[in-house]
């Protein structure tokens, strides 16, 4: 075990001369004389992790050129979406049908049962997962369950932001997916959105789908 470790460090060093010897060589941002501010304990100037592309005001990087094109395949493939028009994005509507309305198209059922189950919290409307939850069981109509099925599994996994409900902007999302939309982008737009917000205060609760995201780190390693 002893003699592994030596070998692994051994590779380690060889790895990081080669690499500071090909950046001078080059001509990267590395340059001859180029001290580190950092701890003497960094062995690799930083120069070369771009830390030009640290935003020092909200403490996170920000890369303008990244290409998250292998990013949405992946999680296009993760979500086994592959019929999907990806030069489509979800935009939501300028003047949205009420969310009201919308329940009652979704679901066929009455205005007073619709007003009945729609609650607001902080401006925002969101319905519980248990009136759903019953037409999923006993609605007569066996593709309405289906995809209210599917309208559940995306406001309370994908989606989630209020424990046990579904917002109405996860509605609104999920009609666009009649039109086969691709759904990935703004998957993803709110897994960063949440992480960024997460890692600039310090703390908080990510908002979005844990599973996918961890199905999707998991496969990096």
């Amino acid at each position: 075990m002893e003699e592994l470790i030596i070998q692994t460090t051994e590779k380690n060093v060889v790895v990081r001369d080669w690499s500071l010897k090909t950046q001078k060589e080059k001509g990267d941002s590395l340059m001859e004389g180029c001290v580190s501010n950092l701890p003497e304990h960094v062995t690799v100037n930083v120069r070369q992790n771009n830390l030009e592309d640290l935003d020092p005001a909200y403490q996170h990087f920000t890369f303008n050129q990244e290409d998250m094109t292998p990013t949405i395949e992946e999680y296009a493939a993760l979500l086994r979406i592959d019929n999907m028009q990806f030069y489509k994005i979800y935009v939501k509507e300028p003047k949205p049908m009420t969310f009201k309305k919308k329940l009652i198209r979704l679901t066929d059922m009455t205005d007073i049962w619709a007003e009945k189950q729609i609650k607001k919290k902080n401006e925002t409307s969101y319905i519980p997962w248990f009136s759903l939850r019953d037409l999923v069981l006993n609605h007569p109509d066996v593709l309405k369950r289906v995809n209210l099925f599917a309208l559940a599994i995306y406001g309370l996994i994908v989606f989630p932001k209020v424990l046990g409900h579904i917002e109405v902007a996860v509605v609104d999302f999920f009609e666009k997916l009649k039109e086969e939309i691709n759904p990935v982008r703004t998957i993803l737009t709110e897994t960063f959105r949440s992480l960024s917000i997460c890692r600039r205060k310090g703390e908080g609760r990510f908002i979005g789908c844990v599973q996918l995201l961890n199905v999707w780190i998991l496969s990096h390693f």
